[in-house]
């Protein structure tokens, strides 16, 4: 798949992520859906020749491990400002939150911070960095909104805000 692929997916995948944790959205408690979309992105990543610049290859990997870090640090704060909640029928809901906007804000100048210091490095970053980076995010995010939904209590009329 080549890079303009590589961007375009990862634009799609972002766009209908942004739009999608707005939305109330029921939460299943099938593992397998959750790792499909991170899974399909960290594969791409791999695929990636450029995923490693090779003529800069320590500060390349330095760069990589930050962002992966970075994005789990994001994924954990995305999950825990996402509003979950039980309905009277016991049926546990999800929904991104003005902090979760806040996350998302912040996650993206962090990751044009990144590639501002390595391009100051001299350093180039394919896209391999940002799918693996989004399927992180994505991955954390969704094992703790899962976390939570599994610790929510039972509804009393008033949704538990979290």
């Amino acid at each position: 798949m080549g890079s303009t692929a590589n961007v375009a997916l990862t634009v799609v995948v972002v766009i209908y992520v942004v739009v999608r944790q707005f939305r109330a959205r029921r939460i299943t408690s099938d593992s397998r859906r959750m790792l499909v979309v991170p899974a399909v992105l960290a594969v791409l990543a791999l695929r990636d020749h450029s995923l490693i610049d090779h003529a800069h290859r320590t500060a390349s990997v330095a760069l990589l491990v930050v962002s992966i870090l970075l994005e789990v640090a994001m994924g954990f704060a995305w999950g825990f400002t996402t509003r979950v909640w039980r309905d009277a029928s016991g049926t546990v809901w999800a929904k991104g939150t003005v902090a979760t906007g806040f996350a998302w804000v912040g996650m993206i100048v962090a990751r044009i911070a990144l590639y501002a210091v390595g391009s100051a490095m001299g350093v180039a970053e394919g896209q391999g960095v940002l799918l693996l980076s989004l399927a992180a995010v994505l991955l954390v995010r969704t094992a703790v909104v899962s976390w939570r939904a599994r610790e929510t209590g039972p509804s009393y009329g008033v949704p538990a805000v979290g």
